[in-house]
């Protein structure tokens, strides 16, 4: 379970969290407070210190409705922050990227990870990821983030979304993607109904089948908000025992706003679950 990161190695037999670093004016959580180099590279420097092993840079909002991002614009949003990242931090630098051209420079900046929420579906993407030579993480979506909560539908989630995977894994792997540089994701809340996103959860474990790393991002979610009645900056609770819930059914990586209290619970679940 052993992966290798632009020179850094990581056991992924274990939990890790990942950092979220929104470096645009419109995420759903933290739009426009860390769009500035200085910004974002202090919200690295206090993640790291809470025990971060990955930061994940993102430069173009995939809400519902988020606006659109030229390649340029999200070039210039995210490769000066992986590269100062990079420069002055040990940590591994993810860059949550559907598009081929920032895959490629974020590469040579120093990231070590390429987060891509299309599964590498954009024209070039598949190619650019192989060329990159570092892992990639490959997300399950139904549709465009754009439209993809209008009307989401499956006849078996955890079916249709493991095929999903699969068939990107070896889309992947036809354009040079090493097996042992994918991971996976099964995207909760993109595509999906609260119905669709509680399956997944309840029956994660079962992704492992297909023989990569899992990781699970539902941090400050609204599918948490629909359970619990919180507004987006009250969902710290629900968003651990989501993390706690994951850990706990396989997941690898978790990805997180609020990373201490995050390592704090993948610690205890972590200890729970090599105990049994």
């Amino acid at each position: 379970m052993e992966m290798k990161f632009a020179g850094r190695v990581l056991d992924l037999s274990r939990c890790h969290v990942m950092g979220v670093l929104n470096v645009t004016p419109d995420s759903f959580s933290d739009g426009g407070r860390f769009n500035q180099l200085d910004a974002a590279l202090l919200k690295a420097r206090q993640m790291v210190s809470d025990g971060a092993a990955f930061i994940d840079v993102g430069g173009e909002s995939t809400r519902p409705g988020a606006s659109k991002v030229s390649v340029q614009e999200e070039l210039d949003r995210v490769c000066p922050v992986v590269e100062a990242i990079s420069r002055e931090l040990d940590v591994i630098v993810s860059v949550d990227t559907s598009t081929p051209e920032v895959m490629s420079e974020a590469v040579t900046r120093g990231a070590g990870l390429i987060n891509d929420v299309r599964a590498l579906q954009r024209d070039g993407a598949a190619i650019a990821a192989a060329r990159s030579g570092v892992p990639v993480c490959i997300m399950h979506i139904q549709g465009e983030p754009e439209t993809m909560q209008e009307r989401p539908e499956y006849q078996n989630v955890l079916r249709e979304v493991s095929e999903f995977l699969a068939g990107r894994i070896h889309a992947a792997e036809q354009a040079g993607v090493s097996s042992d540089n994918i991971i996976l994701d099964p995207g909760f809340g993109f595509g999906k109904t609260l119905e669709h996103n509680l399956r997944l959860l309840a029956s994660l474990e079962q992704l492992q089948v297909l023989g990569h790393p899992l990781l699970v991002g539902m941090s400050r979610k609204s599918m948490l908000g629909k359970i619990t009645g919180r507004d987006v900056d009250e969902r710290l609770p629900a968003s651990l025992a989501a993390a706690t819930i994951s850990v706990m059914k396989g997941a690898s990586i978790v990805r997180a706003h609020d990373v201490r209290e995050t390592v704090d619970a993948v610690r205890v679940a972590t200890a729970v679950k090599e105990t049994v």
